[in-house]
C-alpha cells in the first residue's frame, strides 16, 4: 500500500503514533511512540526506545497497527500491516537510523526500529465532521484548543 502524499503530510503533522502489537497469548499492547516517519512509499519506521513489550511482541507476531493524528485538525490515519525489528546488522539500519539522528539530533538512544510495510490505510476522523458535516478545519481546530487550552 502506498503512502501518498497527503499520509505523508499528516505523519509530519502528528507529534505521537499509537502502536498496536498482540503477545503470542493474544494480550493486546498499544504504545505510545515519539519518533517516526514514512521510509519511502510503502514503509513506517520508529525508533524502539523503551519499548521491551513492543520488540517482543512484533518478534512473535508482526501483524500491528499504527494511528497517528494531528491532534487540533483531528484527522489521521490508521495503518495496519506487518512489522519487523531491525537491529545494526541490518542492511538498511544505517540509513533508518540517519533519518531518526536528524530528527533527534542523537538525543533518544535506540538499539533496534521497527519498520512496517503497510498493507492497508484507513483516514481517522473526529466524530464531530460525520455528525455535522458542515465543520470546517478551522472550526475544528478552534474547538480543539479551547479543549486542550491551548
Amino acid at each position: 500500500m502506498e503512502l501518498n502524499n497527503d499520509i505523508q503530510q499528516s505523519i509530519e503533522k502528528s507529534v505521537l503514533c499509537w502502536l498496536a502489537t498482540c503477545s503470542t497469548d493474544l494480550v493486546p499492547n498499544v504504545s505510545p511512540k515519539e519518533i517516526f516517519d514514512a521510509y519511502g512509499d510503502h514503509h513506517i519506521i520508529i525508533a524502539n526506545i523503551a519499548s521491551p513489550q513492543t520488540v517482543r511482541n512484533i518478534r512473535a507476531n508482526p501483524k500491528v497497527c499504527l494511528s497517528f493524528i494531528d491532534i487540533l485538525v483531528q484527522k489521521g490515519y490508521q495503518l495496519k500491516g506487518k512489522a519487523e525489528i531491525v537491529d545494526a546488522s541490518h542492511a538498511d539500519f544505517a540509513d533508518m537510523e540517519a533519518v531518526f539522528l536528524r530528527m533527534t539530533h542523537g538525543k533518544y538512544p535506540f538499539e533496534t526500529i521497527t519498520k512496517i510495510a503497510v498493507e492497508s490505510v484507513k483516514p481517522i476522523i473526529a466524530p464531530r465532521y460525520i455528525l455535522f458535516p458542515e465543520t470546517t478545519e478551522a472550526q475544528q481546530i478552534e474547538s480543539a484548543r479551547k479543549a486542550y487550552q491551548l
